[in-house]
């Protein structure tokens, strides 16, 4: 069963007289349970295309299905609802909280749950815990180096326990072996809890960690 359905997706932008394509006619289904790497040069589409399936951004033309809701149909406070509760994102550039610890971070994440205090510390020293980060959940985000700042922001991404989780050049800010590792822990996630993955990167290292790659060039997908 396909978790995101698109379907001749394009998107355009308008750039002060200049319009550039960003995508063009893209046709692509991701399965629930998918560990995806969407592989491509900078500037090739990737980043657009997971924001559209993210339901951060919209086509300028085609058809988007999320877990079988068309969001097309969606307003602006339903897809906001629909990214709370199905979706996570995590960035390269980990987008911590600086001032909050890193289980208070990953709490964050669980305050527009209903459960008591008691409850969302647990959960997030157990995302923590699976990361291998216990033993920081007091430290903040520059107090650890980079690669424990992303475990920290797939804990974060993970805590909530997500339909699929989307991660944008997530080892681009890292040196190589913490990036595979990264990668190892996101895969290790998808199989305990089923949760489906889509990441952007253009490591040939990392790419040969996903179950399926599908790569994209100048806005268009070549191969799935």
């Amino acid at each position: 069963m396909s978790l995101v359905q698109i379907s001749k997706v394009s998107r355009k932008y308008q750039l002060n007289s200049i319009s550039v394509t960003a995508l063009k006619n893209v046709d692509l289904a991701v399965a629930a349970g998918e560990f995806l790497a969407l592989a491509g040069p900078s500037g090739s589409g990737k980043t657009t295309l997971l924001n559209i399936m993210g339901c951060i951004d919209k086509p300028t033309t085609g058809e988007v299905l999320f877990d079988n809701t068309q969001t097309a149909s969606l307003s602006s406070d339903q897809l906001s609802d629909l990214r709370a509760e199905k979706i996570s994102f995590v960035f390269q550039n980990f987008n911590l909280f600086p001032v909050l610890t890193a289980v208070e971070n990953v709490e964050y994440a669980l305050f527009l749950k209903k459960m008591t205090a008691d409850q969302r510390r647990k959960k997030a020293e157990a995302a923590l815990d699976l990361m291998g980060l216990l033993h920081l959940a007091g430290h903040k985000p520059l107090e650890m180096s980079g690669g424990q700042q992303q475990r920290v922001a797939i804990a974060r991404a993970i805590v909530r326990e997500p339909l699929l989780i989307l991660a944008d050049e997530p080892t681009a800010n890292l040196d190589h072996k913490t990036g595979e590792e990264i990668v190892d822990l996101m895969k290790a996630s998808n199989r305990q809890n089923k949760t489906t993955f889509i990441f952007s990167t253009h490591d040939q290292k990392v790419i040969d960690r996903a179950d399926r790659v599908v790569r994209i060039w100048d806005g268009e997908i070549v191969s799935a």
